[in-house]
Formats: structure tokens, C-alpha cells, sequence
């Protein structure tokens, strides 16, 4: 008599998710293949690890516009009523969008504001700031800064910005190859014409299509009648073969549904029988080191039980997080973190960065010039400013359009504050170990991330801010601009400030009473490294009127230190990290304590759990150590502030 696969009982979803994959942890199974690939054939595959730029985009200071360029300090007194002469070659160049804007000349008049009076002269009727309309070198890329993390999934966006960036080719994940195997004496091939009792075969077709959505490569086998030997030898054969194996059909309790035997005979069957409806009959199974599914023959059944099952293993071998999320654009209400000012002439796209903080979803406007192809590569989705409109205000809801799956910025740690590198270290590692949960990152400085966190906009805001009476970092600031309220600091990394200057230090800069013969760059106003500067300047006696460029501003380490770089500027204020990514030589000032503020009602957020396992991990401070100029002493230790 046949013998019947009864169930004694069925494993709920979650559980037998769960310890199907514990079991293909143990086993070796999800291990990840890598390969190297042209950056020109990599649409759509899977980064390996972290890719850094070469070089720097622009790689020289360039116009942003057709027009003249010219010496800003002796457009100063040109006015309405003081028209001013310049002459061709002493006075101005013509010049192109694009073209390198070189010393003396340092700002460009666009070609409308320009009037010739006579031969080879100009009138201009207003004066010009430094380095208006100018891209400094690095604006959108800086040399060592990382352009995509590891576990990306490449568009079309990324690859320009990887070209711009000098990669030619780069390391991905090797898609995983997936056997699939339909079974049954009753199945025909679409093709063949069917007889009373037959039944095409569209299963496989849906799970080669399902397969390769979730990044693997499939390879549809031939039919394989109810017959133990032949599927035997058939799933013998395919584990030699692929990554993975799909069984569909003869995994429920029929006769002739040899499966589950067949997988006990070569394998270790971890569970047989979920509790769903449909898709009850799913076998969960490891064969020679390989994940074998067994999946229903009744196709919504097929469908559900794929979803639920081969495709989270499947997305993890591929390099991918297992949630899939929407595969379609959504459209969403976001509150807007930031002031964001259009032109009445145009309808604007506004690239933006999506997180959920509580119950609301919260947008950041990311850089909006024309050449700045990183914000495309950050940005979650964007939203639309209408013609006849001047902008929106801060604090109000908008509609973002995703790029994102929704599922991914529900599982976002919102931060909003002070630049750093290991942002994106951080970043890549809470991708790499806790597959599913990324970290969003905009930089607005010190005191604009606290502000973001008072209006409820951020999870955790970055800050380095120096109390110059006490000589404390951070606690100050957060008594005053949260008295009363519950709040914590989780305490990063000990970094070394300091002034980055050419290699070999031409000026022989020591210090920063220096920076009153030299030509600087500033980090911009509510940043913590301004504030540093301030109290040093103070203590030495120096006002900032006394220092060429104080009011010139980066918004990065990594864009100040791409600036020192270049021929414009002598030094600039950055931690010691970004000044060796650009091979730059490096002055210390001072250590400080970058931390991150935050509602100690978040603290136990899974995301910011794991945020403080990474800062507590050997491997991050590994990292650090690599990256020089850091220390860890307290990292992930809680301070709280009540």
C-alpha cells in the first residue's frame, strides 16, 4: 500500500521561517559568491562591498554658467551708480558652463548681467561675491568618499556617478543559480497539446520570473514524472548543478508525492507542513549544502509559499535584504525637515531623503544644482514644486514620490545632524549585519540637527558642539534646547580636529594664528567644527574679519578637504580622516566627543539597537582604526539628560 505524508502538525509561518534559515546559517548555505564586473554591465547587479571614489567631480573649479569670469575683490565698489569698466584679459575672460575657472579670476558674472561698451570692454552694475557661480573641485564628488555601500542594488543613476567617480569596475555578487524542478506524471509543457487529465505547466515559468526578480539566474528543468527514482536522481543532479532547488508539486500528502522521502533519503528535511491558507504542503529541506524547497502544485498556493520562503533565501544568496517590499511606486505625505525656496518659472523636482520617525514620515531636500548626480544616487524619492510657487516652509506636508520601497524607509534610522565620515561606515555595516535596515544620513551641522530632533524630525541627531565655559561637549546644548524633556546622549567617537594644508605643509602652517596669512574654507554656521574654530580663534586673540575665505563655506569634511586640495585654497578645518582620504597633510587642534542625541523613548527601537551594537563592535573599531583619527573609548555608552 502507498504510502500517505500525513502531518502531525504545521509549523506557523514565522517559526518555520525562522529556523529554516537558522539551519541554513549553520550549514554554510547563504554564503555569498562574488565576481568583478565592468562598471558599464552593471545595472542592476548587487555591490560586494563599498565603492569609494577615485577622483573628484568637478575635477577642477568650473563655471556654472556662460558669462565672464573675473576678480570679485575689484568688482567691490560697482554699483547702479558706479558703473564698472573691466577690460578683456587684465579685467575678465569669456568664459563657458564648464570651463576651469583659474586664478587670479575667482567668481563669474553670467553673460546677461554683462554689457559691452566698446571693443574688448564690459560694464558690469553690481558687485559679485567670491567664487559666485563657480563649482569648486569636489562640489559633488570628493576623492575617498564612498559613492554606493556595500548590498546596492546599481541603477542607472549609480553608474554615472561610479564613471564620474574613475571606477572602470567594481566587485558584485555572482547571481545565485536556481534549479527548477516541476514534477508529475499529469504535467505537460505549454507547448504540447493536453489530453483529458493533463495539466500545463505554468508554475515554473512564475517561479523563472520570480527567481529572477529576486536576483538569481533560473534554469527550468524538463518534466520529471511521480516516480521516486527519477526525482531522486534528478534532485542529485540539480544540487551538483545550482545554488538552489525548487520542487514544485508531490510535496503534499498524495500517494505519489515522493518528495518529502526523496529529500529525508539525501537530505535533512527541516520542516514539511506551515500553517497558511493556501500553501500549506511546503517542505523546507538542505541537500548537499544547498537550500531544496518543495512547493505546491496549485499555482496561488505555488505563488504564496515562494513569496514566503525561497524567495527571503534566495534575495540573501543574492546579496539583497530579504524583504522584498513594493515593487511599484508609492506616493507618500512627508513633513518637510528643512526651508526649500523655488523659482516662480519653474516646476521643480526636489530630490529628498524619506524617513519614518513615530507615526509620520519625514523628508530632508538633498543638494539641488543641476550637476549634482549624488543626490539622485541618495535620494529616497522627490517632490514636486509647482510652477507660480515659491517653495514650501519648513514643517509642512508634502507629497514625496519613492524611488525607495517603503518597507526599506520603514526600517530607516533617521539621523539628521553633524557630518562624518563613518555615517556611511555605520551605514554600510548596519546593512551588511542586519539585513532589511539602513541608516539615512543628512548633513545640516550640529545645531541643525538638535533643531530637526526638538520638531520631531529626526531619530538621532549627529553633534559635536563645545561648551567654551565648562569646556564640555554636547550636554549643555541639549539642557538648554530641551529643558525638561527626556533625553539621552549616545556617546560615538573620540575624533581629532584640525587644520588639513597641502602636502608637506608649503606654508608651514602650525597653527591656528596661521590662518590669518592664508586662504581658508569654513564649514557652515551651526556646524561643530565652526564652533571649535570660533573658540580657538577667540582664545588667540584673532576676530574673523583677519582670515581671507571665513566667510567661504563647505557643507563636509570631505568637500573642505577636496578644496584645500586644489590650487584656490591653502587650509581648512576637518577631522584628521578626510585629510589622509585626500592625501593632505594635517595640523591637530584638538580631540572632541561626536555623539548622538536622541528621545530616550527611542532608545529601544530596533534600529537604534542595532546602531549601538555596530558602535560597539570590535569590527567598527577596526574600521576606525584604519581610517585613523578616532577613538572609542565610550562608544554606544548612554548618557541621559533629564
Amino acid at each position: 500500500m502507498a504510502k500517505r505524508n500525513l502531518y502531525l502538525k504545521t509549523t506557523p509561518v514565522e517559526e518555520a521561517r525562522k529556523k529554516y534559515m537558522q539551519a541554513l546559517e549553520e550549514a554554510g548555505c547563504l554564503r555569498q559568491k562574488e565576481e568583478r564586473t565592468d562598471t558599464y554591465e552593471s545595472l542592476g547587479r548587487i555591490t560586494a562591498e563599498a565603492v569609494y571614489a577615485k577622483c573628484c567631480s568637478p575635477l577642477f573649479n568650473a563655471a556654472a554658467m556662460d558669462g565672464i569670469a573675473v576678480k570679485s575683490a575689484e568688482t567691490a565698489e560697482a554699483g547702479e551708480e558706479r558703473p564698472l569698466a573691466l577690460s578683456l584679459g587684465s579685467g575678465y575672460r569669456i568664459i563657458d558652463t564648464g570651463d576651469p575657472v583659474k586664478s587670479p579670476f575667482d567668481a563669474v558674472i553670467m553673460a546677461e548681467d554683462v554689457m559691452e561698451t566698446g571693443e574688448g570692454v564690459v560694464t558690469i552694475t553690481k558687485s559679485v561675491p567670491g567664487w559666485q557661480n563657480v563649482r569648486p573641485i569636489g562640489e559633488d564628488i570628493a576623492a575617498g568618499e564612498m559613492l554606493l555601500p556595500s548590498h546596492h542594488t546599481i541603477r542607472p543613476v549609480d553608474i554615472g556617478v561610479l564613471l564620474a567617480g574613475g571606477i572602470l569596475n567594481l566587485e558584485i555578487f555572482k547571481k545565485p543559480k536556481v534549479s527548477i524542478i516541476p514534477t508529475g506524471t499529469e504535467i505537460i509543457m505549454p507547448h504540447e497539446n493536453p489530453k483529458e487529465g493533463d495539466i500545463i505547466d505554468s508554475n515554473s515559468g512564475m517561479f523563472a520570473a520570480m527567481v529572477t526578480e529576486s536576483g538569481g539566474v533560473p534554469h527550468r528543468c524538463s518534466i520529471v514524472p511521480d516516480d521516486y527514482q527519477k526525482i531522486k536522481e534528478t534532485v542529485l543532479q540539480e544540487t551538483e548543478r545550482s545554488d538552489m532547488v525548487i520542487i514544485n508539486a508531490g510535496s503534499s500528502a498524495g500517494t505519489e508525492d515522493y518528495t518529502v522521502h526523496v529529500l529525508r533519503e539525501i537530505g535533512q528535511v527541516i520542516v514539511h507542513g506551515v500553517a497558511m491558507k493556501p500553501g500549506k504542503p511546503v517542505i523546507l529541506a538542505i541537500v548537499q549544502g544547498k537550500p531544496v524547497i518543495g512547493l505546491p502544485g496549485y499555482p496561488v498556493s505555488a505563488y504564496l509559499a515562494f513569496e514566503n520562503f525561497a524567495e527571503p533565501v534566495l534575495r540573501i544568496m543574492a546579496g539583497l535584504s530579504p524583504n522584498k517590499g513594493s515593487s511599484t511606486r508609492k506616493t507618500v505625505k512627508a513633513v518637510l525637515s528643512k526651508r526649500t525656496v523655488s523659482s516662480l518659472k519653474h516646476r521643480e523636482y526636489v530630490r529628498v531623503k524619506v524617513g519614518k520617525v513615530g507615526d509620520k514620515f519625514v523628508c530632508a531636500p538633498l543638494a539641488r544644482g543641476a550637476g549634482a548626480a549624488m543626490s539622485l544616487v541618495r535620494a529616497d524619492g522627490f517632490c514636486v514644486i509647482p510652477q507660480e510657487s515659491e517653495g514650501f516652509e519648513a514643517g509642512e506636508t508634502v507629497d514625496v514620490e519613492l524611488y525607495t520601497d517603503l518597507v526599506q524607509i520603514e526600517n530607516t534610522l533617521v539621523s539628521i545632524g553633524s557630518h562624518d565620515m563613518i555615517i556611511d561606515v555605520m551605514n554600510d555595516m548596519m546593512a551588511e549585519r542586519f539585513p532589511g535596515m539602513n541608516l539615512s544620513g543628512t548633513h545640516v551641522g550640529s545645531m541643525g540637527g538638535l533643531m530637526a530632533l526638538s520638531r520631531g524630525e529626526t531619530v538621532i541627531a549627529p553633534t559635536h558642539l563645545l561648551d567654551e565655559e565648562t569646556g564640555e561637549y554636547n550636554v549643555s546644548y541639549m539642557e538648554n534646547i530641551f529643558p525638561g524633556e527626556n533625553m539621552a546622549l549616545i556617546k560615538g567617537v573620540d575624533r581629532i580636529q584640525g587644520i588639513m594644508v597641502k602636502k608637506g605643509n608649503p606654508l608651514g602652517i602650525k597653527g591656528v594664528e596661521d590662518l590669518t596669512r592664508v586662504r581658508y574654507v569654513n564649514r557652515q554656521r551651526g556646524a561643530g567644527t565652526r564652533v571649535l574654530l570660533d573658540y580657538k580663534l577667540k582664545q588667540a586673540g584673532i576676530t574673523p574679519d583677519m582670515i581671507d575665505g571665513y566667510d567661504k563655506e563647505a557643507a563636509t569634511h570631505m568637500a573642505v578637504a577636496a578644496l584645500v586640495a586644489s590650487e584656490e585654497i591653502d587650509a581648512g578645518m576637518g577631522v584628521k580622516s578626510a585629510a589622509d582620504a585626500m592625501g593632505l597633510d594635517f595640523i591637530e587642534v584638538g580631540t572632541e566627543e561626536y555623539d548622538f542625541a536622541i528621545r530616550q523613548e527611542n532608545l529601544e527601537l530596533p534600529q537604534v539597537r542595532a546602531f549601538r551594537q555596530i558602535l560597539e563592535s570590535e569590527e567598527f573599531h577596526e574600521k576606525l582604526a584604519e581610517m585613523g583619527g578616532y577613538g572609542w573609548r565610550q562608544a554606544g555608552r548612554i548618557v541621559t539628560i533629564d
